[in-house]
C-alpha cells in the first residue's frame, strides 16, 4: 500500500507530511506551497496532471553530467512550491497562485507516450519542486517506467524521511539543491531549514541507488564565501563521498534578489578549484561559458572523459561500461553505450498532440 503523505489531527485538522512545514489545515485552506489543499477532510493535490509547460531539453541542462550524457530529457513542471527562496529563477511558475493558467492537462500516460514518441531516455521533474507533487510525479514515474524512460528528480529535498523514501523508489536519477551551508542562508533567505537537505543527500547516497548529483548556485555576498566552501566541500567528501558530481553555478537577478550582482565566473572558478582541492572527483561551474569547468576528467590520469561547450559535446572518451579509454579507471555514473547526440536544442511540446 502506498504512503499517504497526510494525517488527520484531534481538533478537526489535517496535516500535511510531505515536508519539514508540517502545514495543519482547516477544510478549504491550502498549504503554504498552495497546491496541497484541505478538501473533503483529506489533502489533496489541486495540479495533479496539469503542468505549467513541457519542453525537451538535454540531460545537461538539468544539471546532471554522468547521467545519459547527450540524451534529451522531457523537461515538465507543475506550480507552487514549498520553500520561498528570494532568488528563485523559476518564480513565475514556483510562486504562482493562478492554477488555471497551467498550460497543459497531461495525464501519466500522456507524459511517457510523449517522451517515447520523442525519442527521449528520460522525465525531468523540474521547474518547480516535485516534492509537492509527489502523487503526480511517481505516477508518471510509473507510466514512464512501463515504456523503458526513466525518471528524474530537479529538487531542493526539502522532504520528509517517510515521503521521501516512497518517492525515491521511483526515481532513477536527482540533482539536488543545496542552496548554501549555513542555516542562517535558509532560514533566511529560503525560509527553511539546512539539515532537512542533507539528510536527503545522505539518504540518497546510504539507502537508494538513484544517481544523483549536487547543485549550489552561488550568490555573491550571500553563500560564496571560501570558509562556506570549504565547509561544503568537506561535508559531502565525508558524507557522501568523492564520486558524487557538484555543480557551482551562476547567478543572476531575479525575484526579490535585484539588488545584487550576476556572479563572476572567477567565483564559479575559485569554487571549483577549492572543492577539487578537498578531493571531490568531478566538479562543475554552469551558466556561464568554461569548457574546462564542463569537462569530465579522469580522477586517476586526468585525461578528459567527455568535453562540454555549454551542452554540446565535444569529445568522448569513456568505453561502454564507462571507463577511461586511457587508463581504465572506472568514471561514476549511469552510461548506456554510446552518448546521445541531442546537442544543446531546446524544443517545447504541446502535450494536447498526443492526448
Amino acid at each position: 500500500m502506498a504512503y499517504i503523505p497526510w494525517h488527520r489531527l484531534d481538533d478537526g485538522r489535517v496535516q500535511c507530511d510531505i515536508c519539514p512545514r508540517a502545514c495543519r489545515l482547516h477544510e478549504g485552506q491550502r498549504g503554504m506551497c498552495f497546491v496541497r489543499m484541505c478538501q473533503g477532510g483529506e489533502v489533496v493535490l489541486t495540479t495533479y496532471g496539469r503542468s505549467s509547460g513541457f519542453c525537451v531539453d538535454p540531460v545537461e541542462k538539468k544539471p546532471l553530467n554522468h547521467f545519459l550524457p547527450g540524451s534529451s530529457i522531457l523537461s515538465f513542471g507543475t506550480a507552487g512550491c514549498n520553500l520561498a527562496c528570494k532568488f528563485c529563477q523559476n518564480w513565475d511558475i514556483s510562486k504562482s497562485r493562478e492554477i488555471d493558467t497551467l498550460a497543459d492537462s497531461a495525464s501519466p500516460e500522456m507524459v511517457a507516450r510523449a517522451a517515447g514518441d520523442l525519442g527521449c531516455k528520460s522525465v525531468a521533474f523540474t521547474y518547480n519542486d516535485p516534492v509537492i507533487f509527489h502523487e503526480y510525479a511517481i505516477d508518471v514515474a510509473q507510466a514512464c517506467h512501463q515504456r523503458g524512460i526513466k525518471a528524474v528528480a530537479v529538487t531542493a529535498g526539502y522532504q520528509c524521511a517517510e515521503p521521501r523514501a516512497e518517492f525515491y523508489r521511483y526515481m532513477d536519477a536527482a540533482n539536488v539543491d543545496l542552496k548554501a551551508f549555513t542555516e542562517e542562508f535558509y532560514h533566511k533567505i529560503c525560509v527553511g531549514h539546512l539539515q532537512s537537505v542533507l539528510e536527503t543527500l545522505e539518504y540518497l547516497k546510504h539507502e537508494t541507488g538513484v544517481w544523483f548529483e549536487i547543485t549550489t548556485l552561488l550568490i555573491p555576498g550571500e553563500n560564496d564565501s571560501d570558509a562556506e566552501i570549504h565547509a561544503e566541500s568537506q561535508w559531502i567528501l565525508e558524507h557522501l563521498g568523492p564520486d558524487v558530481p557538484l555543480h557551482f553555478t551562476a547567478f543572476h537577478p531575479d525575484w526579490k534578489m535585484l539588488d545584487k550582482p550576476h556572479t563572476p565566473a572567477a567565483t564559479l572558478t575559485r569554487a571549483r578549484r577549492i572543492a577539487r582541492e578537498h578531493g571531490l572527483q568531478y566538479v562543475y561551474t554552469g551558466n556561464v561559458h568554461d569548457v574546462e569547468g564542463g569537462t569530465t576528467y579522469c580522477h586517476v590520469c586526468r585525461a578528459p572523459l567527455i568535453a562540454r561547450d555549454w551542452y554540446l559535446l565535444k569529445a568522448w572518451n569513456l568505453t561502454d561500461e564507462g571507463r577511461c579509454q586511457e587508463c581504465g579507471t572506472p568514471c561514476a555514473g549511469v552510461f548506456e553505450g554510446p552518448p546521445g547526440d541531442w546537442g544543446p536544442r531546446r524544443m517545447p511540446v504541446r502535450l494536447a498532440d498526443y492526448r
